[in-house]
């Protein structure tokens, strides 16, 4: 599988564009989407308040400002802005199974980083202090870096510069998570879409409790799909695929399976209060970004965020 080479520059371009063009409201609202429904440790609500709108269809109960509906006679959400966290943690598993290809010919853990790039962007424009985390199964890191957008790029690529000959450790990397002691710091997971299994979910529930999470899903190629799984080996062997396996009834059935495993796995991260972003490319993960963010900041923002963003969508052709 091969791609543009100069996809990855026009990806990053995008991004830091992102970052740049987007005001800091805005950016405080971006980040607060993935936040908000965590519960504020502030009582009473004294929360700064963000909007007042009429209830419409698909808006939560919970949410209705039963004072404010009495006072002007009909049903009124209020939304007020919690208060956000001033940390994000970005976590990337580094095991050789994220050097998978992507239907995009990019390496697994190229899509990943370049998915924590965008909320890197975000974070350290609205002054977050961002803290790298990388984990295999050796051990787990934290990557110190000081400064802005371009210094944490040049942390995330000097880092991503290894051997990958160590296998995952997915429980290691929730551990860590779970063990953050900055209470409602913003946790962001990357890995692949083979990573997490039902097992996993009690802890990423102890982690909900407490911080708000975002699960980066990466899609890796399918072997058997429509290249017929030509130039793709296993990444522990080195063996090809089987001639007699790559047809079409067996690219299908992967197909279906991953896919249920996905929807499975978003509804049951939602439960935990946490948000999943699954794409099998690095531009798709920024749109798939970009869609999360501005479709549910739409009703509270009058769709501000779209419009800023598309044009940094756009950006390079």
């Amino acid at each position: 599988m091969s791609r543009d080479p100069n996809a990855g520059k026009e990806i990053r371009a995008k991004i830091e564009a992102l970052g740049t063009s987007l005001s800091l409201p805005t950016v405080r609202k971006a980040l607060g989407v993935l936040e908000g429904e965590h519960a504020s440790q502030r009582r009473g609500g004294i929360d700064e308040l963000m909007d007042i709108r009429p209830y419409a269809a698909g808006d939560e109960a919970r949410h209705i400002d039963w004072r404010t509906s009495a006072r002007v006679g009909r049903p009124m959400v209020v939304q007020r802005e919690r208060p956000s966290t001033s940390r994000a943690w970005l976590l990337l598993d580094v095991g050789r199974e994220m050097t998978g290809a992507c239907p995009s010919g990019e390496h697994a853990y190229e899509v990943a980083a370049n998915a924590l790039r965008m909320f890197a962007a975000l974070s350290l424009r609205r002054s977050d202090d961002v803290s790298l985390v990388f984990g295999d199964a050796a051990s787990i890191t934290r990557v110190p870096f000081n400064g802005g957008f371009a210094q944490f790029e040049h942390a995330l690529d000097l880092a991503l510069q290894r051997t990958w000959d160590r296998p995952r450790n997915i429980d290691a990397l929730l551990e860590y998570a779970r063990r953050i002691r900055d209470r409602r710091a913003l946790i962001v997971l990357a890995t692949d879409e083979h990573a997490l299994g039902d097992g996993h979910l009690a802890t990423i529930r102890r982690i909900a409790r407490t911080h708000p999470m975002v699960f980066i899903d990466v899609a890796t190629a399918n072997p058997f799909g429509a290249d017929g799984g030509r130039g793709l080996h296993d990444g522990v062997s080195g063996r090809a695929v089987p001639a007699f396996l790559r047809n079409a009834r067996s690219r299908d059935e992967v197909d279906v399976h991953r896919a249920y495993r996905a929807v499975s796995m978003e509804r049951e991260l939602a439960r935990c209060g946490s948000h999943m972003i699954r794409s099998g490319s690095s531009e798709a993960m920024f749109a798939a970004f970009v869609h999360l963010v501005s479709d549910t900041l739409a009703r509270s923002t009058q769709n501000q965020l779209r419009p800023a963003v598309m044009p940094a969508l756009q950006a390079g052709g």
